[in-house]
C-alpha cells in the first residue's frame, strides 16, 4: 500500500499529541494521518470505518467499533496494555493488533522503586508536618526504619519490568521474590540469573515486606488483589501499584490501609480515577485522604527515552503492516490472526 494514500486515524491527538519521534516517523513514511481525540464511540465511528490503520493511546476501542471498521488492517498502540482494545473480535474481523511492550520497563522499574524508597523513609508524612511548622513531630514520624538490605521485595509477575525492578533492589541488598503464572524448571532458571527466586503467589505475599505488582489487565487479573488477597499480604507490608489499576480493588486496599495491615501503598495506576479525562476538581476517593499513601496520576512510563521508543515503535508497527510486511513477533499482541490482507515475512 501506498502510505501517502493511506487514511490513518490517530486517536488521543489533544491529551496525548504526536510526539517528535512519531512526526519523524510519519515524515519517514509518507503518513499524514488525521487526528482527533475520539472522547466517545461516535467521535470515533465517525471517521473510523474507512481507515486503513489505527494509532491510539488511551481510547477505548470496544467491540461495537471493531465491528464497524470495514478496511482497519491494524490497530497500534502507542504503550504496552492493550486491555482497552477487544482484541479477540479484532482477530476475528482480521486485524492485527500491535504494540511496544518493552518502552517503559526502564521506566516503570524506576517509578516503583521510588514510590518504595518514598514509603519506607516515610517522606510524604515528614514533609506535611515539617509544612505545617511541627518540627519533632516530623522527626518523629520516621520511626520506626527499617534497612532495606534486611528485608525482602516481592514482585508479582516477571516480566521486563519486573526484571529491570529486580536489579535495581538487589543493588540496595534486597532479597528478592517473584510468582508468575509459569513455573517450570525454565522459569526457575531464568529467575536464578537475575538472583531471584521464584515462588508461588501465597509463599510471596506471605514472606514479603514489600509487595510490587507487574501483570497484565486481563479477565484473569481484574480484581486479583482483592480483599482476601489483600489479608494473605505479611503485616505491615507496603504495597506499589504501577501496572494497571483494576488489578487491585481500591476500595479493599483501603480497608487493607485504615486498618493498619498494610503499613502504606504508591499507587500510580487507577481504576475509578480517569487521569486522562479533563480536570474536574479532586475525586472523592478513599486512598487520596490518606497519609501512608503516595499516588501519582499514571506516570510511571514517562521519560524522553521511552517516548522516543513508543511514538517510534508505534509508527514503523503501522507502517510495516501497511507495506505488506508482518512485524517483530513480540510486537504482535494477537499472534494467531489471519490477517485481511496477505503479509510477508522478513522486517523482524
Amino acid at each position: 500500500m501506498n502510505l501517502t494514500e493511506a487514511k490513518i486515524l490517530r486517536l488521543n491527538a489533544e491529551n496525548f499529541p504526536p510526539t517528535p519521534a512519531e512526526i519523524a516517523g510519519f515524515e519517514r513514511h509518507g503518513i499524514t494521518p488525521l487526528q482527533i481525540e475520539g472522547s466517545d464511540l461516535d467521535e470515533i465511528l465517525a471517521h473510523a470505518t474507512d481507515a486503513d490503520a489505527i494509532l491510539v493511546v488511551s481510547a477505548s476501542l470496544p467491540r461495537a467499533l471493531i465491528d464497524q471498521l470495514e478496511k482497519c488492517q491494524v490497530i497500534s498502540r502507542l504503550g504496552a496494555g492493550t486491555d482497552k482494545i477487544d482484541v479477540a473480535r479484532a482477530t476475528e474481523r482480521g486485524i492485527l493488533v500491535t504494540n511496544v511492550p518493552d518502552f517503559c520497563w526502564i521506566e516503570q522499574a524506576e517509578h516503583a522503586l521510588a514510590l518504595l524508597l518514598a514509603l519506607v523513609r516515610k517522606l510524604p508524612q515528614m514533609k506535611t508536618s515539617m509544612l505545617a511548622g511541627e518540627w519533632n513531630r516530623a522527626r518523629n514520624q520516621c520511626r520506626p526504619i527499617h534497612r532495606l538490605n534486611e528485608r525482602t521485595l516481592g514482585l508479582v509477575g516477571f516480566g521486563g519490568s519486573a526484571k529491570e525492578l529486580a536489579k535495581r533492589a538487589l543493588g540496595f541488598g534486597l532479597r528478592v521474590l517473584a510468582s508468575r503464572q509459569r513455573m517450570d524448571s525454565e522459569a526457575h532458571a531464568e529467575a536464578q540469573q537475575f538472583q531471584v527466586e521464584l515462588v508461588d503467589q501465597d509463599t510471596l505475599l506471605a514472606t514479603a515486606d514489600y509487595v510490587s505488582l507487574h501483570l497484565p489487565l486481563n479477565d484473569h487479573t481484574y480484581h486479583l488483589f482483592d480483599a482476601e488477597q489483600l489479608a494473605k499480604i505479611k503485616p505491615g507490608a507496603y504495597f506499589i501499584n504501577t501496572a494497571r489499576g483494576a488489578i487491585v480493588d481500591e476500595f479493599a486496599l483501603a480497608a487493607a490501609l485504615k486498618s493498619g495491615h498494610l503499613a502504606g501503598a504508591g499507587i500510580d495506576t487507577w481504576e475509578s480515577i480517569n487521569v486522562h479525562a479533563e480536570e474536574s476538581g479532586a475525586p472523592n476517593h478513599p486512598l487520596l485522604e490518606m497519609e501512608n499513601v503516595i499516588f501519582t496520576p499514571h506516570v510511571a512510563a514517562f521519560s524522553q527515552e521511552s517516548s522516543f521508543a513508543v511514538g517510534d515503535g508505534g509508527v514503523e508497527n503501522l507502517a510495516t503492516v501497511l507495506q505488506g510486511y508482518w512485524p517483530p513477533h513480540n510486537r504482535i499482541v494477537n499472534a494467531n490472526v489471519v490477517p485481511r490482507f496477505p503479509l510477508e515475512h522478513g522486517n523482524d
